[in-house]
């Protein structure tokens, strides 16, 4: 009797957490598809930890492949006003525009949309008791930041990014001085 209540207790509790997983979700209008943590994502570039050591920094390493966080107003961009383009430090692939970028007030880079619907990927992230959606390079899989219901119309989205794991480059500029494409 002991294991058919706390059976079907846990299917209650079950329940309760995929219809909160589904009306969270439900606020990130737009995102077609978010992958579950333990799914594998298409992509394009797989490199071996040791290859990612030697094309990143150690930051550039720890925010991208550890899906570490740099601290709140401490990286290079959060506050840049340049007109340009970012680009993901792993991969090269174009990201975010300036055009999308805004003041959160976060302390980090934030930006209302990528620059397409297929430059970053979308995965759910547990991590440390909360449930946020991580956003990640869609070539390499690397960790960029979180996205969150709460930016700016027309998306309502706010993609909170980590500086160290972008690369600007202003508008104008060749993206290869600044190391992108190498």
């Amino acid at each position: 009797m002991k294991t058919l209540f706390s059976l079907s207790l846990f299917a209650v509790i079950a329940l309760a957490a995929c219809s909160q997983d589904k009306a969270a979700m439900e606020q990130f209008e737009g995102i077609t598809k978010i992958y579950d943590e333990s799914e594998e994502l298409p992509l394009a570039m797989v490199l071996t930890p040791e290859e990612w050591k030697q094309k990143l920094d150690d930051n550039q390493y720890y925010i991208l492949r550890e899906k570490g966080t740099e601290r709140a107003f401490t990286g290079e961009y959060w506050d840049n006003k340049k007109s340009g383009t970012y680009y993901s430090a792993a991969s090269g692939q174009p990201l975010f525009s300036s055009n999308s970028k805004y003041k959160s007030g976060t302390g980090w880079p934030s930006f209302s949309a990528p620059v397409s619907n297929d430059a970053v990927l979308y995965v759910m992230d547990f991590a440390y008791g909360s449930k946020r959606v991580e956003v990640v390079d869609s070539k390499s899989g690397s960790h960029l930041g979180h996205v969150f219901p709460d930016g700016p119309e027309p998306t309502g989205l706010r993609y909170c990014m980590n500086s160290g794991a972008l690369i600007f480059v202003p508008e104008g500029e060749n993206p290869a001085d600044y190391g992108v494409g190498e």
